[in-house]
């Protein structure tokens, strides 16, 4: 399960939010939910993963992304680094789910 993460707030409607980054919740282990979240600007959403990872009862875990070098492209980093990750799940059962090497394509969108 693939999950949207944002530094929006539900009660400020003022707080728009201004980064994404995403969860891949790993359910293959019955019981034992893990959360991987993929962050292009380290420790930015971190609070908001953890509280998302909660609520879906995962072990939270910090997963490997390649990082942003502007303040604009963490939408470009969700959709590509999911879309790598979607065609890593299909291919097999043991996946890498390190995206340290992302490259992302702005023009793919």
């Amino acid at each position: 399960m693939f999950l949207p993460v944002n530094d929006a707030s539900a009660t400020d409607l003022n707080r728009r939010g201004s980064h994404w980054s995403f969860l891949l919740v790993d359910r293959r282990v019955r019981g034992r939910l893990v959360a991987y979240h993929y962050d292009s600007v380290l420790g930015y959403n971190d609070r908001f993963a953890a509280t998302i990872a909660e609520r879906v009862g995962a072990n939270l875990q910090d997963a490997p992304i390649s990082q942003q070098r502007n303040e604009y492209d963490c939408g470009v980093f969700v959709v590509d680094g999911t879309r790598a990750l979607v065609s890593r799940l299909a291919a097999g059962p043991q996946p890498d789910l390190n995206l340290r090497n992302l490259v992302v394509d702005r023009r793919a969108l």
